[in-house]
């Protein structure tokens, strides 16, 4: 039997960040971190290489524990869970898409987005019914389309659909038009903006690309582990 994670309250509040701190040795990475972004709101987070971009996300992913700070999910503390209700909140509530897609090209685009469903013990023909119809919706070309054979454009498409068939309430963005083409890129990027507005999750995007950055809500520099700064985006 499936076990459900429960959230505060029934309303969603986004995702909560507070106080982050970690460091590697002698290196601090994260050094008090504060972030919050609320369902349909955007943030997107640059800074140079190094500068801890990677760490917070996966801090906030779970895969690394934080020395100090919290991260909250609709008010529910996922700092310092136990690694199964971890895994589990991390797989109901937070999408992901990744510079590169990470799909798997020996799948066709409807079973990759699907597998995140089937994975938490989902009904077969509803995961598959569901991953037709977020293609269809997010236009990706005939879903029976070997993955390998799509365009960078089309499986970054098929990447957020991947990430959105849990109805997760954040998701989170790293690098999504690093390897793309700026028509694609483009497109992209005014998929992932419009689609977590209308679906009423919190975005957090990590980007080098300026023009990506300035799409969002507001635009955070991280350097040396520290956040600063706050500049108003143009939005979706």
């Amino acid at each position: 039997m499936k076990e459900h994670t429960k959230v505060t309250g029934g309303k969603s509040t986004g995702l909560q960040v507070d106080g982050l701190y970690h460091r590697l040795g002698e290196r601090v990475l994260l050094d008090g971190v504060d972030l919050d972004v609320r369902p349909g709101e955007s943030m997107a987070i640059t800074g140079p290489s190094g500068s801890g971009k990677s760490t917070l996300l996966m801090c906030i992913l779970g895969l690394i524990k934080p020395d100090h700070g919290s991260v909250k999910i609709d008010g529910r503390e996922l700092t310092g869970l136990p690694a199964r209700q971890l895994a589990q909140a991390r797989r109901e509530h937070i999408g992901v898409v990744f510079q590169f897609g990470e799909l798997l090209p020996e799948l066709t685009p409807v079973e990759n987005v699907a597998l995140p469903v089937l994975l938490g013990g989902g009904e077969h023909r509803d995961a598959y019914k569901r991953a037709a119809e977020l293609l269809v919706e997010l236009g990706v070309p005939d879903a029976g389309t070997p993955t390998g054979l799509l365009s960078g454009g089309e499986r970054q498409r098929a990447a957020v659909a991947r990430a959105l068939i849990t109805e997760p309430r954040v998701l989170l963005a790293d690098e999504p038009t690093g390897a793309l083409d700026p028509e694609a890129r483009e497109a992209v990027a005014d998929l992932l903006f419009s689609v977590s507005q209308k679906r009423g999750c919190a975005l957090l995007v990590v980007t080098h690309d300026p023009v990506v950055a300035a799409r969002a809500g507001c635009t955070r520099q991280l350097e040396a582990g520290v956040l600063a700064g706050t500049l108003d985006g143009v939005g979706p």
